[in-house]
């Protein structure tokens, strides 16, 4: 059976959060595999979402922190910071309407992060829509 698209965010926020978590760890990891652990069946919107997000993700940051006041993406809880990642690149790049994105992303958050890193995700990505 295949995965809606609000699964497949799901899936990619998991293997992004294990890819970031093995990388600064200094741990030895191939996003392939992780992608293969973490998917039954191959999906060109996992790999395209989950490439571009490691392609950026300086610049993800960048425009993430350039988004909060007196805080920045690295004192988030990696949860976070992969829906937050993943969201900004899905407005960024992909022609994915913004009020689904932040849906997404603010649904994620309510189910693998705390209150406190929803109200931010909402706010930075609120921030990114209005400019």
């Amino acid at each position: 059976m295949a995965l809606t698209r609000s699964e497949l965010r799901e899936k990619i926020m998991i293997i992004l959060y294990q890819y970031d978590l093995m990388t600064s760890n200094n741990v030895t990891c191939d996003i392939e595999s992780i992608m293969a652990d973490n998917m039954e069946v191959e999906s060109d919107f996992v790999k395209d979402m989950v490439y571009g997000v490691i392609t950026y993700k300086d610049e993800l940051d960048k425009i993430a922190n350039e988004k909060m006041v007196n805080w920045d993406i690295s004192r988030i809880d990696k949860t976070g910071a992969a829906i937050l990642r993943l969201a900004i690149y899905e407005l960024k790049y992909t022609d994915t309407p913004d009020i689904v994105v932040i849906n997404e992303a603010v649904e994620l958050a309510k189910k693998y992060s705390d209150d406190a890193v929803r109200k931010i995700i909402n706010a930075i990505l609120d921030k990114i829509i209005k400019e």
